[in-house]
């Protein structure tokens, strides 16, 4: 579970073999790149935190991380409802159905992540002199992504100088390949199988992110958390199965499937097969989700500043190993004829540059969800859009609507209740930590929030 507390760590050396290391973090605040933080400030800082209850700081320090997610929260919602309902309307009503290409154009709109995180932050901070604001930035990314490699927010001063780039070459393409595995299982599926059955399948990645998280990332099993899960799941099925038609729903990979104009159940032709596949599927995006949170977040301790921007440059990065390296499958495919290389046209074109921007809205709030919470919370969130589509299309005008049916209210409200639940017990155990820490530790001081 991701923390907001860290260590009491405020002390430096005092020479050079004395002493604990100065932590990253105690530096974040400076005047310029060339500047240090002066002992002044540390000792108004550290007398600031003792003149304060620290288990009140801590709760603070919860309620602003999660303040944020709730933000990034309703981004991704808004965002993945846009892009499952254009892509939808794009391989039922346009026939365009590349599914590779689509996958590639998708997972390569990430690249702009960054450039877009640096564009609003460059206009936040308009009047700093660009060369100190590159600097700080850079500085920031890659004191972060040491801190990600050694998982400390504590380095020794062997571990500052090492750059964190080979790490992060070998991180983004396993990551990125795991990624790309899952995604394309639905591109795969969705031709095999019938539109009820890749929606409920699909949506069990949030059991996997939870069966994951317990050995990967040291999570708890509690039966709270596990009937959450659980009445996700039940709602799903509930969405899925209990009416004649299947409500829209998209993947995590910008593809999308059901709704009036999807192919009849009896057009599956391998519904087994097509089941085995999304089902691999569903187990490597709740594995892609834990392995992010466990290889690429920040540490417990760290400021959700740090996490958010962060998480939106490994999004970037993930982006620019799609475009630069797994290209090559597209002229394969093409000659081989299993699908021929076609750039969308007219209304089509548009409708994809809108449902991949989409996606590419989506998934920074979805990464920086789940840096600032959790894989299983984050999965669980996902969920919610089952919901909101269903209810999109019921205000869209033809050929987008559809009715709202009472299976999709039905399954809504599990789903519903089932993320209530589980932030209810995911923000009492981080309350539990708190209590248990909060004499020896303090909380960071959150001084990358200078940069939104």
């Amino acid at each position: 579970m991701p923390s907001d507390l860290r260590r009491h760590s405020l002390r430096s050396s005092t020479g050079p073999n004395g002493g604990a290391h100065s932590p990253l973090l105690s530096g974040d605040k400076q005047a310029g790149y060339e500047q240090a933080t002066s002992p002044t400030l540390t000792t108004r800082r550290s007398t600031r935190f003792h003149e304060r209850d620290p288990e009140e700081m801590a709760k603070a320090a919860t309620r602003k991380r999660y303040t944020y997610a709730a933000c990034f929260l309703a981004v991704s919602l808004v965002s993945f409802a846009v892009q499952t309902e254009t892509a939808v309307y794009i391989q039922h009503n346009l026939r365009w159905n590349k599914a590779y290409c689509m996958l590639y154009f998708t997972h390569g709109s990430w690249a702009v992540l960054w450039p877009t995180q640096l564009l609003i932050l460059r206009l936040q901070k308009w009047h700093q002199p660009w060369p100190a604001f590159w600097r700080r930035h850079v500085q920031l990314i890659r004191q972060t992504a040491q801190m990600i490699e050694h998982r400390s927010l504590e380095l020794s001063p062997v571990q500052q100088k090492k750059s964190p780039l080979p790490y992060f070459i070998r991180t983004t393409a396993f990551v990125t390949c795991a990624l790309t595995i899952a995604g394309g299982s639905w591109y795969v599926a969705v031709d095999l199988t019938t539109a009820s059955d890749l929606t409920a399948i699909y949506n069990c990645s949030a059991f996997f992110a939870y069966a994951f998280a317990v050995p990967m990332l040291g999570e708890k099993l509690k039966l709270s958390k596990i009937i959450a899960v659980g009445v996700a799941i039940v709602g799903v099925l509930v969405v899925a199965y209990g009416d004649t038609g299947t409500p829209k729903h998209g993947s995590k990979s910008g593809s999308g499937t059901g709704g009036i104009h999807a192919p009849d159940d009896e057009e599956a032709s391998n519904r087994t097969l097509g089941n085995i596949v999304i089902g691999v599927g569903s187990v490597l995006y709740g594995f892609y989700e834990v392995l992010y949170k466990r290889v690429a977040c920040p540490p417990e301790g760290c400021s959700p500043g740090r996490g958010m921007v962060f998480a939106n440059t490994f999004g970037s990065l993930i982006g620019c190993f799609t475009l630069l390296v797994l290209w090559i499958p597209l002229p394969i495919l093409h000659f081989t004829g299993l699908e021929r290389f076609e750039l969308p046209r007219g209304e089509a074109a548009w409708m994809l540059c809108i449902s991949v921007l989409a996606n590419a809205v989506f998934s920074g709030s979805f990464l920086v969800l789940i840096s600032l919470t959790s894989p299983v919370l984050s999965s669980v969130a996902a969920l919610l859009t089952i919901f909101l589509v269903a209810l999109c299309d019921q205000v869209l005008p033809p050929p987008l609507y559809s009715p709202l049916t009472g299976a999709a209210i039905a399954g809504g409200v599990l789903i519903i209740a089932a993320f209530m639940l589980l932030s209810w017990a995911t923000y009492k155990e981080v309350g539990e930590e708190q209590k248990k820490h909060a004499e020896e530790v303090v909380v960071d001081d959150d001084e990358d929030e200078d940069d939104f």
